[in-house]
């Protein structure tokens, strides 16, 4: 494999830029001062110089948070001298999906600008926030897979710092996207600027600093590796890009867990067959239904090591939050939001040191109640061992109320049923949905039924995945999904219309 990274620079070149910086940082020099320095001794500055320089000033002890608050000042010392490649990448190339994102992005905020001196039309708007909503796809593709990559080169001044501008506008869509579900008209048109300013400045340096400089470090060997992570989170706005790389080897997906217990197998002498039945504390059980217990799993699983470092988490189809292989042997103090890291440090300490055990959290997020857990591995001996995150999406569960004590997979909708004849399931209704209109159909047309669908079950949240979508939803008519769900057909049907009548009659009353 090609060797690549911060070595092959010219070091005695940038000390010099390294001591100014230094010196600004410090208030030793001003800000003219400094420029005027740089100008003196560079005529140009190449994206991985810059990236090399940062990570120099982190490893002389400045925090993550100095660096943060002064990055624009740091950038706009090399104004007119940094030099702005433009990576001319083959389509499918994960830095290239980056890009193709970036194109979507402002190609729609755009449009949302020119449409901010029409007559308000909240239906309208919310369909530039369900589009604009993806763009967190593209943020968590961008830190589980890349942000992890770089890491092993040395590099990992983007986890520590381009994370808090991400979050920054996660947050911002976020808060736009609940006033306008309040109806606080104003207070969102007045946030606008700031939305698109905040996004198109992390495009920037994303595209200045972080993809030139990952193309530098990172060999093609290492990108169609990553490329077949990338599926696993998803894209935002575009379709699946092309495979990229050697499409036979491309094709075969990985089961890191599978591939790593196959490993330790091998290292006691066990035969890795699939059908090996292995002693595990209470049973026997095969490679084969080990890993698929973990897949069928109700909730998310992720084992970090005493070292610190993830080994693990559960491949399961109703995952709260993305992960995928890249996160493997990472970190696992890189795989957080610099907010976040001083909590986690507290968690891992404490078990450590045996003060506690465990840690629970809950937060509620799109209309969902997730409960998490941090509980501390130990041996036989009490000796730690790591830390077991569990997370769940408890919606439903708190729902639940009085006993259940019948088996009744259709019961539930019996009451509904009464109310909705099985033979209407085929007659016309105000908005033409039968049980053969496809969903794709019905979201292109109503785009606000995406989100609403996961509302009427958790298996719906697979509608909120592009890779999903994009796989099933142009050919699953409403029949499949009902029958998904465990819904009544005609229930569905009728809560859909619901929703679409619920809308049309807010943008009537605003009109």
């Amino acid at each position: 494999m090609e060797k690549r990274g911060f070595d092959k620079l010219d070091h005695a070149k940038l000390d010099k830029l390294i001591t100014i910086k230094v010196s600004y940082l410090k208030g030793e020099i001003s800000k003219e001062e400094a420029r005027k320095q740089i100008m003196a001794n560079y005529k140009s500055i190449t994206a991985d110089e810059f990236a090399y320089t940062e990570q120099k000033i982190k490893d002389l002890g400045f925090s993550d948070e100095t660096v943060h608050e002064h990055m624009d000042e740091l950038l706009n010392l090399l104004e007119g001298i940094l030099e702005k490649s433009s990576l001319s990448l083959p389509i499918g190339h994960p830095l290239q999906t980056y890009i193709n994102e970036n194109t979507a992005i402002k190609n729609l905020l755009s449009e949302m600008k020119e449409f901010e001196n029409n007559p308000f039309d909240k239906d309208k708007w919310t369909e530039f926030y369900n589009k604009l909503y993806q763009f967190n796809i593209h943020l968590s593709r961008k830190q589980n897979q890349l942000f992890s990559k770089l890491e092993e080169k040395g590099f990992d001044r983007p986890s520590k710092i381009m994370w808090t501008f991400d979050n920054n506008v996660k947050k911002l869509i976020s808060t736009a996207k609940t006033l306008l579900e309040e109806d606080k008209y104003d207070e969102f048109l007045k946030l606008q600027t700031e939305v698109r300013e905040s996004i198109l400045d992390l495009i920037d340096k994303e595209e200045s600093i972080l993809y030139p400089t990952s193309f530098k470090l990172i060999s093609e060997e290492e990108f169609i590796k990553m490329r077949k992570g990338d599926d696993e989170i998803g894209y935002c706005l575009i379709e699946n890009p092309p495979l990229f790389g050697d499409t036979l080897e491309n094709k075969k997906v990985p089961n890191e867990f599978m591939s790593e217990l196959t490993q330790l197998l091998e290292k006691y002498s066990v035969s890795n067959g699939q059908n090996e039945i292995l002693d595990v504390k209470q049973g026997k059980l095969t490679l084969e239904q080990i890993n698929l217990i973990f897949q069928h799993l109700s909730v998310d699983l992720s084992y970090v090591d005493e070292n610190e470092l993830v080994r693990f988490y559960s491949d399961t189809k109703h995952r709260v939050f993305p992960r995928s292989p890249g996160v493997i042997g990472r970190n696992v103090m890189n795989c957080h939001p610099r907010e976040s890291v001083d909590t986690v440090k507290r968690i891992i300490e404490a078990f450590r040191n045996g003060e506690q055990d465990m840690a629970e959290f809950w937060l509620q997020m799109n209309g969902k109640f997730i409960y998490i857990t941090y509980t501390a591995v130990r041996d036989a001996n009490g000796k730690f061992k790591g830390v077991l995150e569990m997370m769940q999406d408890a919606t439903h569960i708190r729902s639940l109320e009085g006993n259940k004590k019948l088996l009744s997979w259709d019961d539930e909708h019996k009451q509904e049923d009464k109310d909705t004849s099985p033979k209407n399931s085929n007659n016309p209704n105000p908005y033409g949905i039968t049980k053969d209109s496809v969903i794709a159909d019905i979201i292109n047309k109503y785009p606000y039924i995406r989100e609403f669908m996961p509302t009427l079950s958790p298996k719906y949240s697979k509608i909120l995945n592009p890779i999903a979508f994009n796989t099933i939803g142009k050919v699953a008519n409403l029949e499949m999904i009902a029958q998904r769900g465990n819904i009544n057909i005609d229930v569905l049907i009728s809560k859909i219309c619901e929703e679409i009548k619920k809308h049309q009659d807010n943008k009537s009353v605003i009109n």
